[in-house]
């Protein structure tokens, strides 16, 4: 099949998706309903509600998450050159969840009650993940080596997911299951202003990962090749961290975080699209995440499950083939 012709059956297979995500839940909605409530015709008032500010940002958050997860886990396969690297191997996620962490289980500690406000909850997740960019910045301009990065990543998320730990077993119940319902991962704390705020830094995110499709390209023949032809590493590298952070980074800042997806969609577009060439590979990645994080978000509805539990029973088959398929 084509690529245009295949882009267009992704695209109107996410369209599809996205309509059956407004129409169903606890309660189902006819598609009819859904259309005038979109479209500001009449319908039931109650039933508007639920569409456009429930369902509709729901949907939206699940079309961002899986752009940003599946593009962030294409970089850092590519850079790593190992197809077991996901958009959180930098340690970006251990470093959010340090800093929900610490405004979760150590807030109250310290006298505050601080545990229902998720604004505070995003912007805590967000400093422990830049914390963790600046550090993993902080080495790589002393290390050349990209494969000594990954392993003070993975060491760095080793150590954060001890304090992390060590909270967990100094904290209060009530504080220890606010922060378990967290790791779960959720779509549904983004409200419109959040919408905003989320949507303005992956769109930055997005931008730098548009700019680094020709380093990716360079760097799939090795960094020595990439150097021979006039590439910056230092620079690229920089770049490619700061788009990982801000795209993984401010999924699980709102949303906690998500496991799978950013590891297994990269393949499924590579299977899918038979291409090495990023400038088909991250169109295509970003739109098998929206099917698949749509996807995910209907049985998660339909189900009564966290979000994260859907995308494992999805995405684990993904990585045992990726492990499976090579001799």
């Amino acid at each position: 099949m084509k690529r245009s012709a295949l882009f267009l059956l992704m695209g109107i297979v996410a369209l599809v998706l996205f309509a059956a995500d407004l129409c169903l839940g606890s309660t189902s909605i006819s598609l009819n309903t859904v259309i005038s409530a979109l479209t500001g015709a009449d319908c039931d008032p109650t039933q508007r509600n639920i569409i456009l500010n429930i369902r509709l940002l729901k949907a939206l958050t699940a079309v961002s998450v899986g752009v940003a997860l599946s593009v962030s886990g294409l970089q850092m396969q590519t850079l790593f050159r190992n197809p077991l690297a996901g958009p959180y191997v930098l340690g970006i996620s251990s470093g959010a969840s340090l800093g929900v962490a610490l405004f979760i289980l150590g807030a109250p500690g310290v006298g505050l009650s601080l545990t229902g406000t998720s604004l505070g909850m995003a912007g805590a997740a967000w400093a422990g993940a830049a914390a963790v960019l600046l550090i993993v910045g902080l080495l790589s301009r002393r290390i050349s080596d990209i494969m000594v990065i990954l392993i003070l990543g993975i060491m760095l998320s080793s150590g954060i997911a001890a304090v992390v730990q060590i909270l967990q077993y100094l904290s209060s119940e009530d504080a220890l299951k606010h922060f378990v319902v967290w790791t779960m991962g959720s779509l549904n704390d983004v409200t419109a202003d959040r919408m905003a705020v989320m949507i303005a830094a992956l769109a930055v995110g997005m931008i730098l990962a548009v700019a680094t499709i020709k380093p990716l390209n360079l760097l799939l023949m090795g960094e020595q090749y990439a150097r021979t032809m006039g590439l910056n590493l230092r620079r690229s590298r920089a770049l490619l961290f700061v788009s990982t952070t801000l795209l993984a980074g401010t999924v699980t800042a709102f949303c906690g975080p998500i496991g799978f997806v950013g590891l297994a969609m990269p393949h499924v577009a590579r299977a899918l699209f038979r291409s090495s060439d990023h400038r088909v590979l991250l169109p295509a990645a970003a739109m098998t995440g929206v099917v698949v994080m749509l996807g995910c978000d209907i049985l998660s509805k339909l189900y009564a499950l966290p979000i994260n539990s859907i995308t494992a029973i999805v995405g684990i088959p993904v990585v045992a083939w990726i492990v499976l398929k090579k001799p």
